[in-house]
């Protein structure tokens, strides 16, 4: 009986095996199996395998030979293809070639799957020598030397006539910018300047009316109320914003009795026909009349002063449309003047680089 089990379990294995070896399948091919000399064929090994299988090509050093004769160049990476059913195909691939001239025979090559040796098919390798015809060496010549290339108008018109372009543009950029350097920009300035109060000029005018007029006499009565007069007509105008020097005595009281107490426009008025009496009928005035004609328009000055009146005052300039179409062109010259540079740079950058390539 255990000796029936023994051949039974021999059998089992004797069947597995040609199971397991219909499962690997070696294909070994090559590119050309007929070059010259010196020159390089690829050679492939594919394997057949169940997904999971470990597979081990042979390994190969450049310049090694696999049979004498034949060198391997290279050896370059291998990859893997999925198949139906679980099964995948492995390759690998390297280059040969050979340098003597005769058939080679290339043996069966080994892969190793699972740590078992499976081989290939064998193959053969045709290696051609250049023929030479030695009976007439004449006819050899020797190498020749580099060639220049020669001149074509259609590689070099293209970058010429940009390069003319280039070259117009620079002029016309260079012109511009001669043309705004010789116009100066238009430049407007604010100016504060100090501003004196319309009731301290007023009354700095009536102290040099007090010092230059101690005593007026008949004669220069006139002058005395011409010079009071223009002073508070002055100091109407900036204060009240009226044109007073262009005004009558009768309209510059009457213009008055709008903004101020009626008590202080009486005794101006007083000083105004008092004036005028003196200036056009040469009405004789005494120095106490004087005195208070002149205390009247001091009073009347500090009774209607603007207290805290600005010590400044901006000056805004004047822009004319002449300085505004100036400003503006001078605008889109500048403007235009960029736009012309960076068109030039980068039409220079470009045929440099287009005449490298054509150089190199």
């Amino acid at each position: 009986m255990a000796k029936k089990v023994y051949i039974l379990l021999w059998a089992l294995m004797l069947l597995t095996l040609p199971m397991s070896a219909q499962n690997v399948s070696v294909e070994a091919k090559i590119d050309s199996t007929v070059i010259f000399v010196g020159q390089q064929t690829g050679f492939h090994l594919g394997v057949t395998v169940k997904e999971g299988q470990k597979v081990q090509f042979p390994q190969f050093e450049p310049l090694q030979q696999i049979i004498p004769g034949i060198e391997v160049v290279e050896t370059l990476p291998s990859d893997t293809q999925k198949l139906d059913d679980g099964f995948v195909r492995v390759s690998a691939h390297y280059t040969l070639t050979s340098f003597d001239d005769t058939l080679y025979y290339i043996p069966s090559v080994k892969v190793k799957v699972n740590g078992k040796d499976f081989e290939s098919k064998s193959l053969a390798l045709k290696v051609l020598t250049v023929k030479v015809d030695t009976l007439h060496p004449n006819q050899f010549f020797p190498a020749k030397d580099v060639q220049d290339n020669p001149f074509l108008w259609d590689e070099w018109s293209r970058l010429l006539w940009l390069s003319a372009a280039t070259f117009v543009l620079f002029i016309i950029a260079l012109l511009m910018f001669m043309r705004l350097k010789s116009e100066k920009p238009i430049v407007f300035k604010v100016k504060i300047v100090k501003r004196v109060p319309a009731h301290q000029k007023a009354l700095n005018s009536i102290e040099e009316i007090k010092a230059k007029s101690t005593t007026v006499t008949a004669d220069d009565a006139k002058a005395y109320y011409t010079h009071l007069t223009d002073t508070l007509r002055r100091y109407m105008m900036e204060r009240f914003g009226f044109n007073a020097m262009e005004m009558t005595s009768a309209e510059i009281i009457s213009r008055l009795r709008q903004e101020e107490d009626q008590s202080k426009i009486n005794e101006l008025t007083m000083l105004f026909e008092t004036a005028d009496l003196v200036k056009f009928a040469k009405y004789s005035v005494g120095v106490n009349e004087n005195d208070h004609n002149l205390i009247s328009a001091i009073d009347f000055i500090n009774t209607t002063k603007q207290e805290n009146a600005p010590t400044e005052e901006r000056i805004e300039p004047t822009v004319t449309e002449k300085d505004k179409q100036t400003i503006r062109n001078r605008k889109i010259l500048k403007w235009t003047l960029v736009v012309v540079a960076l068109a030039n740079i980068a039409l220079l950058v470009y045929v440099f680089w287009q005449l490298v390539l054509l150089v190199v």
